[in-house]
Formats: C-alpha cells, structure tokens, sequence
C-alpha cells in the first residue's frame, strides 16, 4: 500500500511539473493574432495567407527569435471575411491576451478592425493591440481614418494605380477601358482611382463600362463579359481578388474575349490557372513582388515551394514578411513588448527586405516600397524563371517602380497617445 501511495505521488508530482512547464514554455512565446477568412468563399485566399505568415515566423524562430529566445506563435482565428465575424475573432484574441494582430483580406473588415483597435485600446490601456495591415488597401485607412496603432504594410489603391496607369498611359493600343470591382469600399476606391488617374493621364481613353458586383457571390460572370464585349473594350481594369478574380478571367477565357486584363490581384489563388495561355502576354498585374523579380528573392520563393511542397500555389506577398519581421525589429530594439513603444518604434522604422529597402512613414503608417507591373508569360522566356500555379507560365517584369517614386499625399492628421 505505501508503494501504491509514494507512486501515485510521484505521478502527481510530474503531473504538476509537466504542467508548470508547458505553462511556462506558453509563456515564452509571443502570441500574433491572424484574422482572415478560413472558411467561405474565400477560404482559399485566407489559408494561402496562413501559409505565408507561418512561413515567416518560422525563419524569425529558426534564428532565435526575439529578446533571447522567445519565439512567435501565430493564432489563426476565422473572420469569414465579414466584418461582424472578425470583431467578434478580435474579442477571442484580446481574450488570449494577444497584442499583435494581422489582418488584410477586405477593406470592409479592416475599416472595422481599425475602428475597433482605436477603441479598445482607448478603454483599455492595460492592454493595447497593435494592428498591422498586410493587404486591406482602401486610401481612407492612411488617410481620413488614419489611427496611430494601425501600420498598413501593402501600398494602397492609389499608390498601385498611380503605377498601373502610368505604365497604361505609355501602352497606345489602350483606347477603350472598363472597369469591373467588387461592390465595397475597396472595389469602388479602384474604378474612382482608375477614372481619375487614366483622365489625367490619357484624356483619349474612353471609359466604356464601369460595373460593381456583388463580393464573393458572383458564381457566373459570363453576362459581365457580354457587356464587356458589347462595349467594345480593349483592356479591363479589375481589382477582383479570390473566386472574383479566376472566375472572372475564367469566363473572359471561354467566352473568347479579346482584351488585356490590367489587374490588382489575378496572379494567384486561381486566376492564372483559370485563364491558362490565353492570358499569355495579357493578364497583367501591379504588385509588391512576385516571383520572377529576381535580386535576392529567389531564396525566399525556394523556400516557400520546398515548405509547401504539395500546394500549387505561391509566394505572392511579402508585405507579411515586412509586417514579422519589422514588428520583430521593433521589439529587438526596444527590448519590450509594451504595444505602445513597439509602435513608437515601428513609426519611420527601415528594412532591407528581398527587393530593396522599404520604410514606414510616419504621417500616416504607410510602408513605402517598390512596385512592379509584370505580365504573364512563358517560362524560359528572358526574365521568367519560376511558373504560377505549376502552370508553365510566370509573370515577367515590365517596370519597376521605386518606393520613393509611390509617395503620395496624405489627409492623415495622426492623434498619438501622451
């Protein structure tokens, strides 16, 4: 009997030592909160992203992480891409006691977000959160509703259109343009940007359509494509993303539509696959990076293939290795992870990211970085190493854009805490 006594007090003495040091273990790590859509129509865009940020996270943690060894740990929470459900993912964050949080899929859900942020961390000073933005682009999120703890990492609407039709204004076989977005903030700050910077630009071009659809509930695009044909276009401009993009494309492709596509996010999740070579030298895009950009970017796109090795898809953003690693920079030279001076120190910080330096403005929270129009082209053509999508097609850079050369004026009258 006291041999069955000493070890059931042994198996509780481990019990409790285990115990304390898993705790403690949680302890070490810092908590970065992802919401995005993981279920819905845009499922696919927001576990591609997942994929992205734990890429990153994991290349911070293989080298040590931060403050001595204490590694990131991402919590993935379901926002479904609706607003509603992503403030009530916030609340479950802030409940897990999170102070970093990554958001991008929706403007929708980033306007309230922000607002959310600005709030809670006004009621709650024990425990602010820091939004970092790697992809909700609407303008008025730098602008009239700038808000010191939101940092947003991808450039916005205008920033990518000033490049886009700049390229346009050069290409004289644009005559007739029209304009497809998604019927939220985001997809009416595209075709307003559009129309304004192509009559400024192109006062010729002829703006033959300018239609707005329902997000993400659009399952047959083939009466858009009537109207496109029946205009008499000869390019579309599209901030389509997800299902909205490939089915777009899709239907352009079996309904033989003979137009260049200039676009905000067709080269991933879908799209180039969905187009196939009828879209070779036609489906163009304004990003940040992709894979063909060269510099020091092929051993970032080698390691996202050889961590994903069953997955078609592609590293597309590297505004979420700016956001880790900038946020990891920021708490390094701080040495705190006090939301507050984290952010004072993410104000005018610099990077030297794979495609050259980039840095965060401090009047409005805005990554500065370059941007390239590419096109999608043949593998093995100059300049086009790496395919999409496993597709034998890749995007091929026709100009780069210099961060410097993306600045624009801002409305942002940024209120800091005291």
């Amino acid at each position: 009997m006291n041999s069955f006594v000493k070890l059931l007090k042994l198996l509780l003495a481990f019990f409790v030592f285990s115990t304390l040091l898993s705790c403690e273990k949680a302890a070490d790590t810092i908590k970065i909160g992802f919401i995005d859509p993981l279920s819905g129509p845009f499922a696919n865009v927001g576990q591609h992203f997942q994929q992205e940020l734990e890429l990153v996270v994991e290349r911070v943690n293989q080298r040590g992480g931060v403050l001595g060894g204490q590694k990131l740990e991402v919590v993935a929470l379901d926002g479904k891409g609706k607003p509603e459900d992503s403030l009530i993912a916030f609340q479950q964050m802030v409940d897990q006691g999170v102070s970093f949080l990554l958001q991008g899929n929706s403007s929708a859900v980033a306007g309230a977000l922000t607002d959310k942020v600005k709030k809670h961390n006004a009621r709650n000073p024990e425990s602010t959160v820091i939004y970092l933005n790697y992809a909700a682009v609407d303008p008025v999120l730098t602008n009239e509703k700038c808000n010191f703890w939101h940092f947003r990492f991808d450039p916005d609407v205008d920033m990518k259109m000033q490049a886009l039709t700049n390229f346009m204004a050069a290409q004289n076989n644009i005559r007739k343009v029209y304009l497809i977005n998604q019927d939220y903030s985001f997809g009416h700050a595209v075709s307003k940007a559009a129309k304004q910077m192509l009559k400024a630009k192109r006062p010729d071009v002829e703006i033959v359509g300018d239609d707005l659809h329902p997000l993400g509930k659009v399952k047959d695009f083939m009466p858009y494509i009537a109207k496109i044909k029946a205009s008499g276009a000869d390019t579309v401009v599209t901030g389509n993303w997800g299902p909205d993009a490939s089915l777009l494309v899709k239907a352009s492709d079996e309904a033989g539509l003979d137009v260049d596509f200039y676009t905000y996010y067709a080269g991933f999740v879908g799209a180039p696959a969905s187009i196939g070579e009828a879209g070779i030298g036609r489906l163009k895009q304004v990003t940040g990076f992709h894979s063909n950009v060269g510099l020091g970017a092929d051993e970032l796109v080698d390691a996202y293939r050889s961590r994903y090795p069953d997955s078609k898809d592609d590293l597309y953003f590297v505004t979420l290795l700016y956001a880790v690693e900038m946020l990891a920079q920021a708490i390094e030279n701080t040495q705190s992870l006090d939301p507050l001076v984290v952010a004072r120190a993410l104000e005018g910080s610099k990077f030297n990211g794979p495609v050259g330096e980039v840095w965060i403005r401090e009047d409005n929270h805005q990554l500065l970085q370059p941007l390239y129009v590419s096109t999608l082209s043949k593998v093995g053509a100059e300049g086009v190493k790496y395919d999409v999508e496993r597709t034998g097609m890749g995007f091929k850079t026709d100009g780069r854009i210099e961060a410097i050369d993306t600045v624009l004026p801002t409305t942002c009258e940024m209120q800091r805490p005291l």
